[in-house]
């Protein structure tokens, strides 16, 4: 399986929304995320990027229960 295929399933509004989502929580703990290729990133800086955007989906997933 080729590297694109396995993206192909997405629309493109909701890819760029999600690396909208992605840059936003970088900066909330401090990751220096650039567009494209982060292969520079230490997994701990790379799991607490994940990680933040975790907790803000639980975050406004609750919200919007109440």
């Amino acid at each position: 399986m080729s590297k694109s295929s396995s993206k192909g399933g997405m629309v493109p509004e909701a890819r760029e929304a999600l690396n909208r989502f992605k840059m936003e929580a970088a900066n909330e703990v401090g990751v220096n995320l650039q567009q494209g290729y982060n292969g520079n990133l230490t997994s701990r800086e790379a799991g607490s990027v994940g990680g933040q955007m975790v907790k803000k989906m639980i975050e406004s997933y609750e919200k919007n229960m109440k």
